[in-house]
């Protein structure tokens, strides 16, 4: 489906009503006319033999009064053909607008997925993974119903009602009008169950999401669940957002199924009413038109009930779209450089920088001077929440600063597409991330899947990880689970480590990279990594400092500042916050 201009949310949250946003949702039909245009055609060939019908049965009770034999055919193939063209209709109709209604909702998951791949790190810091996981599943799904049952009830109902209604007219326009009557009746009921079903929707949503977090949670941490006995705290935890789920939806199916009987009595009393002016008022002396009439009236309500309830599922559908098209509306990562590189010499420069995860907040880095050379290797030290991670990470623009520069080669980190920025660094973190797919594809992911299978060899050689590799069932083939959870933490860190290696990048970032390593794996990967640095900018944080002695500089960080630099000797001489670590660690 193509790329579709829509209002932003504020168009619709501040001023605007629900129907805009469901009009919004509908414009994503726009490039599947010709189908809609088919399903439309079907439906309007369904309405229009229901009239026929009733005209069936005028026709009927006037052969069986006139004792005419000659219809003892025609009639019986008529009714034949009405209900085949009423069943070719609604096929072409009910397939056509299904077709229409299910490739919004495919669009609308793609869009959505795609949008979270290019949401800036706040918003997924913001935003718990649950709710966003439910967007993409559970308020899509609910989009459905508005997208499709509601449309198809929409057009098939309301041209079967104008049909009906058209034909009663043209029998007795008097009698008619009855059904007119009732009308502001009908559409004040509607209007009040729609707003309290659109209201449940809503808290409904929110809580799937509730519901989506904690499965994931606790899928995640189970580990950590067993060993300290939360058993009990997740069951009990899952138990009150299912119960508040259960509540939700009792309401919401205690309201639609009040509206209904409500609707239909107040249909019944306008039918009985209609009955009773048709008996009087109507020529009675010829049965055939007075019982076609009758017919037609009788088959309104069923339409009308119909086309009562769809208002709410419409409702139901605009909460779910409210959410979708809020998360469509975020603004994605600032992408607004026009530098493309090739591959970068890896100069780094940290001018007067300092940041803030949020604006109401205090900053966590506070005027940072720093300057690495192409091809050094700078090391952060300092204790947690020292601002060692948020600095690296602004490198690859995770974050955006507002204070001060970041300078590689020269040139603002701003002024690079991101693409081209983040092409020229590898990253290795602590917390490794690993797919449910074979070895192979874990080294070469993503923008590296393109790797020769010599080359991945040759990277996880490199990094160690061709001993336990070659172990696995299939080799660089085998599957290793959702997060790489059959392997241990050193297996799944060397993957990752090979990873970088095969990337070959001009940066280095290693957070805490040999931390989940024994100390055997680690002296092994030491000596990769340093093989690794040459001739790369190397930025390597880490609480173990005997890891990083041989760094061309070591940085001393502190609350968000720097307060010492220099080489590891240098450091240990001036006695100050680096050597005191050190002293430390070493009587550890």
């Amino acid at each position: 489906m193509s790329e579709i201009d829509h209002p932003k949310a504020a168009d619709y949250v501040n001023h605007s009503s629900g129907m805009t946003i469901y009009f919004r949702l509908l414009k994503y039909v726009k490039s599947q006319w010709h189908i809609f245009t088919l399903s439309i055609l079907g439906f309007l060939i369904f309405a229009a033999s229901q009239p026929a019908l009733a005209q069936i049965m005028e026709m009927l009770i006037n052969a069986i009064e006139s004792g005419e034999k000659d219809q003892r055919i025609m009639i019986p193939l008529m009714m034949m053909a009405v209900f085949t063209v009423r069943g070719v209709g609604s096929f072409i109709g009910n397939y056509f607008i299904a077709k229409v209604s299910l490739n919004i909702v495919h669009t609308l998951r793609v869009q959505l997925f795609n949008q979270l791949t290019t949401m800036p790190s706040h918003y997924f810091d913001d935003n718990n993974s649950g709710n966003l996981i439910s967007r993409i599943t559970y308020n899509v799904q609910g989009v459905t119903g508005a997208a499709t049952d509601a449309l198809k009830v929409l057009i098939r109902e309301g041209f079967t009602v104008i049909c009906l209604f058209g034909y009663l007219l043209w029998k007795d326009w008097k009698l008619t009008m009855v059904f007119v009557v009732i009308a502001p009746f009908i559409g004040i009921l509607v209007a009040t169950v729609g707003k309290r079903l659109k209201k449940l929707a809503s808290k409904i949503q929110v809580v799937m999401g509730n519901i989506t977090h904690i499965c994931s949670e606790m899928i995640s941490g189970y580990r950590v669940m067993r060993t300290f006995s939360g058993e009990e705290y997740e069951r009990r935890r899952f138990e009150e957002v299912s119960k508040d789920n259960l509540k939700q939806n009792l309401k919401l199916v205690k309201t639609s199924a009040l509206a209904t009987p409500v609707m239909q009595v107040i249909v019944a009393a306008a039918m009985g009413t209609l009955v009773y002016l048709a008996m009087t008022f109507m020529d009675t002396s010829s049965p055939g038109p007075f019982v076609a009439y009758i017919t037609a009236a009788g088959l309104i309500p069923k339409p009308v009930r119909q086309l009562s309830e769809v208002y709410g599922t419409i409702q139901k559908g605009i909460a779910a779209a409210q959410s979708i098209f809020e998360q469509l509306d975020e603004t994605p990562e600032n992408d607004t450089g026009q530098v493309v590189a090739k591959r970068v010499q890896g100069r780094l420069e940290f001018k007067q920088l300092s940041f803030s995860y949020h604006p109401d907040e205090g900053n966590v880095l506070h005027d940072v001077d720093l300057s690495i050379s192409p091809g050094e290797t700078v090391a952060l030290v300092g204790s947690s929440g020292s601002g060692k991670s948020t600095l690296a990470s602004l490198i690859p623009r995770f974050y955006e600063y507002s204070q001060g520069q970041i300078l590689l080669d020269g040139v603002p980190l701003t002024d690079y597409t991101l693409a081209s920025l983040r092409e020229q660094i590898a990253l290795v973190n602590q917390d490794v991330v690993l797919f449910n797919d074979t070895v192979a594809s874990n080294i070469a992911y993503g923008g590296l899947a393109g790797a020769s299978e010599e080359a991945i060899r040759e990277a996880a050689k490199a990094a160690h990880a061709t001993e336990f590799i070659e172990d696995m069932p299939q080799g660089f083939n085998t599957l290793i689970g959702e997060d790489g959870t059959r392997l241990s933490g050193g297996q799944r860190q060397r993957l990752a480590i090979a990873r970088a290696l095969l990337k070959d990048a001009p940066i280095l970032i290693l957070d805490e990279a040999t931390s989940a390593l024994d100390t055997e794996s680690e002296r092994a990967i030491q000596d990769a990594l340093e093989e690794l640095m040459k001739g790369r900018t190397t930025l390597v944080i880490a609480h173990r400092l005997s890891t990083i002695e041989t760094a061309d500089k070591i940085v001393v960080m502190d609350k968000g500042r720097l307060v010492e630099a220099g080489s590891h000797a240098e450091l240990l001489a001036q006695g100050g916050v680096y050597a005191k670590l050190h002293s430390m660690q070493f009587q550890a």
